[in-house]
């Protein structure tokens, strides 16, 4: 393959969308095999790299469980991938549709055509860097689009590896690779694709849609935000407590999907708490040396979640630490933070007004579901909703009741995995998804086309002039209740 600069300066950029959309139209149709072929290289690039990638995401944390990146990460990529190749041909088929009567009786045919857009730029964060950047490749590839990607800053070791390995398995006009910090980022998504893909946090999102917007370019934008835990009285316990530590310490909850916070009636509290502590010392007996359990990414994020403790604590919270080994965090430098239970919180309290993207969670008591229904529908749409219980009028009233990016029943983030679910958000948690079929129309244009039959329709429906007698039986029978 041809050679491509990784430190591709801003002003460059331009020229190389250029010669991507020009590549783009010059191949144009794109076909089947095309699709595959790339899809099939780009498997190709984490099968033979997988290790090397996973050394490189830990060296960026600080510390990351191989195993854990090799299965929320790179194994989930090529899933992703796979997904998408052994469907790309279902997927590109045309749509029939019906025609107004009697037109489909005189000859007439319509359908949609699933065209790709052209250049898809793709903005990845830091949390997941190799399947928040492949993952949205697989729709991108399956439509027949070509790619340039922005990998996060916050992790540069994976992120100029991804730069390295891309341009040994595509050529540069195909798909690329930019690197760079915020004013890069800030120039890439100025830039005029034909469609933008953003994962990442709110604040964020909001500057990426204004600047897209500046070329009325569309985009797909995942952004997270407070997803709550609703445990009802009907919930088994036990198998909540280990599935919603399981999530919420996972990454050291750097996950957007991560239960963000538990609403649990105030009668189960207590037992709910002490079950958690529990689970979380089965599955991490020790933290500081176990190469199970991740490090905060940078001293910025782990500054921010201890500013969050902090607050909670000067405001009358109870802060449970969970270290079952009796550890000295304090006199670790290795960014590693255990578990910390938040009860008796308040809507003034940080934890509660900021996605926490990290392991503190926050209990808030409630009078049951209802109430739990209340206060999710009193603050933004999250990414994601979680239900656990029995009850399946209740669940079924849950699903009614509230709005969310996705739903879990009776387990944490799994919807996520499931490649023929849609992965997005609504309204400050995003717009539009990925995955699947949807994650392939979102980044295709659904084009409208109509075959008009060789009979004169325009005359027979009265609609040359000069108007007369069946202009108005035309007109009368739309007017027909």
């Amino acid at each position: 393959m041809a050679d491509a600069d990784p430190k591709i300066s801003a002003d460059s950029m331009h020229g190389l969308l250029d010669r991507q959309r020009a590549a783009f139209m010059a191949d144009l149709p794109i076909s089947l095999a095309v699709r595959r072929d790339r899809l099939t290289r780009a498997i190709a690039l984490l099968v033979e790299h997988g290790a090397a990638l996973c050394d490189a995401m830990s060296e960026d944390f600080g510390h990351r469980s191989r195993e854990q990146s090799m299965l929320t990460d790179v194994n989930a990529a090529i899933n992703a991938l796979k997904h998408a190749r052994r469907h790309t041909k279902a997927w590109m088929k045309s749509e029939r549709r019906p025609v107004q009567f009697p037109l489909g009786l005189l000859g007439a045919r319509a359908h949609i055509e699933y065209q790709p857009k052209g250049v898809v730029g793709i903005i990845a964060p830091w949390n997941f860097p190799i399947v928040l950047a492949f993952s949205p490749l697989a729709g991108v590839f399956a439509a027949g689009n070509r790619a340039m990607l922005k990998p996060s800053e916050y992790t540069p070791v994976t992120s100029d590896l991804i730069a390295r390995l891309v341009p040994d398995y595509f050529d540069p006009t195909e798909c690329a690779v930019i690197t760079g910090g915020p004013d890069v980022g800030k120039a890439f998504s100025e830039l005029p694709f034909d469609h933008l893909i953003y994962t990442g946090s709110t604040a964020v999102g909001r500057h990426v849609m204004a600047a897209a917007a500046k070329n009325l370019v569309p985009v797909t934008l995942e952004l997270g935000g407070k997803s709550p835990v609703i445990v009802s009285d009907s919930a088994d316990l036990a198998q909540a407590a280990e599935r919603i530590v399981l999530g919420k310490m996972m990454n050291a909850g750097q996950i957007c999907l991560a239960p963000d916070y538990l609403l649990v009636p105030g009668a189960k509290e207590g037992e709910l708490v002490d079950r958690i502590k529990a689970s979380a010392s089965a599955l991490y007996p020790t933290l500081l040396d176990n190469d199970d359990y991740s490090s905060v990414v940078n001293d910025r994020h782990y500054d921010r979640l201890k500013a969050h403790v902090d607050d909670a604590r000067a405001k009358g919270a109870e802060v449970i630490v969970v270290n079952p080994a009796n550890e000295d965090f304090a006199a670790s430098n290795k960014r590693k933070m255990p578990l910390h239970i938040i009860r008796n919180v308040r809507e003034e309290m940080t934890v509660m007004q900021e996605e926490i993207f990290g392991p503190v969670l926050p209990i808030k008591a409630t009078q049951g579901t209802a109430d739990a229904i209340d206060y999710v529908n009193a603050h933004d749409r999250p990414l994601g909703l979680y239900y656990f219980g029995s009850d399946a009028d209740e669940e079924r009233r849950v699903l009614d009741r509230t709005i969310s990016g996705g739903v879990t029943v009776n387990d944490v983030i799994f919807h996520v995995a499931m490649e023929d679910l849609p992965f997005g958000g609504v309204g400050a948690s995003g717009i539009g998804s990925y995955h699947g079929i949807e994650g392939f129309r979102a980044v295709s244009h659904a084009k409208s086309v109509y075959r008009q039959p060789k009979l004169d329709i325009a005359r027979l429906a009265g609609m040359k002039p000069p108007y007369g007698k069946t202009t108005a039986r035309t007109i009368a029978r739309d007017f027909k209740k």
